[in-house]
Order: C-alpha cells, then structure tokens, then sequence
C-alpha cells in the first residue's frame, strides 16, 4: 500500500474522507489537498486504472484494514469434542456447554465417540450417544456429517446455522 509521496502515477481517482469521489485529478495535486485537510493520500486500488487513492488518517486506516485482517483469518475453526459412551451425566453436560459455546461462536466442532477394548461392539451406543449430541444443539447447529465409523471412533460433524457475531 503506497502512501502519500510513494504514488508515483501522474494522475488518480480521489476519493476524500466523507467517502465522496472527486474524480480524476493530477497526484500532486491531490496530495496538497490531502495535506490541506490533515490527512493523508492512501492508494486503495492498485490494480484500477487510473488508480484509486482515498484521503485519510493513515494510522487509522492502517488498523482498520489489520482488524479486518485478523477478522478474516480467525473464520470458523474445527474444534473437537471427544465422548466415550461410558460418559457420566455431569461430565457430558460440561461437555455439552463447552460443544455450544463452540457452535455460538461460529465454529464447526467434530464429535467423536472412542471405543475402548471390547466397548467396539457397543456401537449402537455410540450412536445413541451422538445422536442425543445432535438432539441438544439442533436449535443453533445442523450435522454436516452423519455420525461415521473410523477404526475404534465414530464420529460426526456440527455445523452453526447462525450466522458469527459481529464485531468481535
């Protein structure tokens, strides 16, 4: 992002602080006017042409851009929840806040149901299991992915139906 002196183009399309597009005009004069008003000539669009400068704070628009940034990179994560079906109450509960915390704030979470020794053949419990899961969430969450036997875990996938909060 080129700032102020760095615009080497002789001409840009302005765009001043209130958002308003002041047309095409000649780079050192935009940079006066820029100047004038205690602000600074961004380039917004490199590739546009001619290329689109805003007048701004800088040091502003430099942070909004990085919030925006970080807001883009943290997206919606896999988390992951591991039961067994000899799970107690209380513990499956706690589990079960921590699963909707999860989907409330918009990420995916896989559950998986581990079998240990000869509790393999117990599999329809696993799916009980699961399915009481997906009974619990299904006013914030959908499953993506119906429960699936791989080795000695089944599992399936949570998927929010609610859009993420918004200014985090």
């Amino acid at each position: 992002m080129r700032v102020n002196e760095r615009i080497r183009e002789p001409e840009v399309r302005v765009i001043d602080e209130t958002g308003e597009n002041l047309g095409v005009m000649k780079t050192d004069a935009a940079l006066a006017l820029a100047r004038e008003k205690g602000f600074d000539l961004v380039e917004v669009a490199a590739n546009a042409n001619p290329k689109v400068c805003r007048i701004v704070n800088y040091g502003k628009f430099h942070y909004q851009m990085e919030k925006k940034e970080r807001k883009q990179r943290h997206q919606s994560q896999l988390k992951e929840m591991k039961f067994t079906i000899k799970i107690g109450e209380h513990d499956f509960q706690t589990k079960m806040r921590r699963v909707r915390q999860f989907l409330e704030k918009g990420d995916m979470v896989r559950i998986g149901v581990f079998f240990r020794g000869r509790e393999v053949v117990h599999a329809s419990r696993g799916r009980d299991l699961l399915n009481r899961v997906a009974e619990q969430v299904q006013d914030i969450a959908r499953v993506d992915e119906q429960p699936r036997a791989r080795g000695r875990v089944l599992q399936m996938l949570l998927v929010p139906t609610q859009q993420k909060p918004q200014g985090d």
